[in-house]
């Protein structure tokens, strides 16, 4: 039997429109890469990966996906031009939310998280609150002279009507910019640095910063250590470990309502495909953790 090529490799009876209480929307824009490339690479590589990941969750006790329904959406294909990607990503957002299932977008680099963002304040409205588990900052207000560069993907959300709220998590690397505008702008934008995270005195503010808001969930995967990813254009050492993802995830969706999300800047490389395998896993444990809400 061939294993249906769509995210968890489900058949008809859990993947169809219909059924699914889940849309998986890959988005394999790259454009402005500033390091290693082949991001654009990273959606299908996640959605081939996935279908190797076993479908029972211990923490469940049951197959997650075929309770609630994943269904892949065809590859987007935006513009070039990052501006008018990001306009033709939040179309399609915006089309795919309104259907009221979760949108889980798969990138592609970290730019299409503008758009992802835009397109769920459309449908959804605001107030909205981002939670981002990355490396880097990306606060920039333009980096090589394009203000849509991945390096500035948290500073254009901050700036849609509707966000109220950036909190990072598992940061390692930032320059003087992004410091002076986290710093002029406390309840606009929250940094945990990784050594944060470790200490484990992260979560009481979290929190309270999250509880009962409606938050846009952004998983850049060079958040994580790159012993667990190293297949990213940017990796940065000492960061989060598995277990540490997992408990932001859990404490985000047992406090807040995560309308939707994305994962982005997976470039699989050859050998390394113990890095696609781990990024489809989390993106499967993100979901259920969304969807089990309250059970």
């Amino acid at each position: 039997m061939t294993t249906p090529d769509n995210f968890l490799g489900l058949d008809e009876a859990a993947s169809a429109f219909d059924r699914a209480g889940v849309l998986v929307l890959p988005i394999p824009f790259e454009a402005t890469v500033s390091y290693g490339g082949g991001t654009a690479d990273g959606p299908a590589a996640i959605i081939t990966a996935s279908q190797q990941v076993e479908l029972y969750d211990r923490e469940y006790g049951e197959e997650p996906a075929m309770r609630y329904g994943v269904h892949t959406l065809p590859a987007l294909a935006p513009p070039e031009e990052p501006a008018a990607a990001v306009d033709a990503i939040a179309a399609a957002v915006e089309a795919a939310a309104r259907s009221g299932k979760l949108v889980v977008g798969l990138g592609g680099e970290h730019t299409i998280s503008v758009g992802v963002g835009r397109g769920l304040l459309a449908a959804l409205g605001g107030p909205l609150t981002i939670v981002q588990l990355d490396a880097h900052s990306d606060l920039r207000d333009s980096y090589e002279d394009s203000p849509y560069s991945h390096a500035c993907i948290a500073r254009r959300l901050l700036e849609a009507p509707g966000v109220e709220q950036v909190l990072q998590l598992g940061i390692r690397s930032v320059c003087g910019e992004e410091v002076d505008f986290v710093r002029h702008r406390p309840t606009r934008a929250r940094v945990w640095y990784a050594e944060d995270v470790h200490a484990g005195g992260w979560q009481a503010e979290f929190i309270e910063r999250v509880r009962g808001r409606r938050v846009f969930l952004t998983i850049d995967v060079d958040g994580l250590d790159p012993a667990i990813v190293p297949a990213t254009g940017t990796p940065e050492p000492d960061g989060l470990t598995w277990p540490e993802a997992l408990k932001i995830l859990r404490t985000l969706t047992a406090n807040a309502e995560v309308i939707g999300m994305d994962c982005v800047e997976l470039a699989p490389a050859p050998a390394l495909h113990m890095a696609d395998f781990a990024v489809a896993k989390l993106v499967y444990k993100a979901i259920s953790y969304v969807m089990y809400k309250g059970e």
